[in-house]
């Protein structure tokens, strides 16, 4: 037996897109991007992003599309799916000719981590009503 798990921090580099699969089953695919920030040894600042193109499904779907929005801060659970034609992350050349990469990621949980009063375009902590528990845990 083998087991993956995989746990990001981030925050939404674009709106979720809902589309629904031939026999209606809801998917929702977004971007999250992490950073990393540290100080070199020479005292100047050094910065990583590393960005995922992540898949909800079901029920989870909807809900994602309807309260997440770009620059929303989220924790997500998953795993990683590798790319079918190189088995790790996809590749390709930005058109500054650097080759940058991103991961997908099948999500098994989201948790919306930014809070009341903070820019997220909507959401459960909101006036309309709310969804899942005091911490933003969905319950699937």
């Amino acid at each position: 037996m083998s087991y993956q798990k995989v746990i990001i921090v981030g925050n939404l580099g674009r709106d979720p897109e809902l589309r629904y699969t031939p026999d209606g089953t809801p998917v929702a695919s977004f971007s999250v991007a992490t950073n990393r920030r540290w100080t070199n040894s020479d005292g100047s600042p050094g910065e990583e992003t590393c960005w995922f193109r992540v898949s909800v499904w079901r029920r989870q779907a909807e809900v994602t599309a309807q309260y997440l929005s770009k620059g929303r801060q989220v924790m997500i659970e998953g795993r990683l799916t590798p790319d079918k034609e190189t088995g790790g992350p996809r590749t390709w050349t930005g058109q500054d000719g650097v080759t940058r990469a991103s991961y997908d990621m099948t999500a098994d949980r989201i948790i919306f981590l930014s809070g009341r009063g903070e820019p997220t375009g909507g959401g459960p902590d909101e006036d309309e009503g709310s969804y899942g528990d005091e911490n933003g845990v969905i319950p699937f």
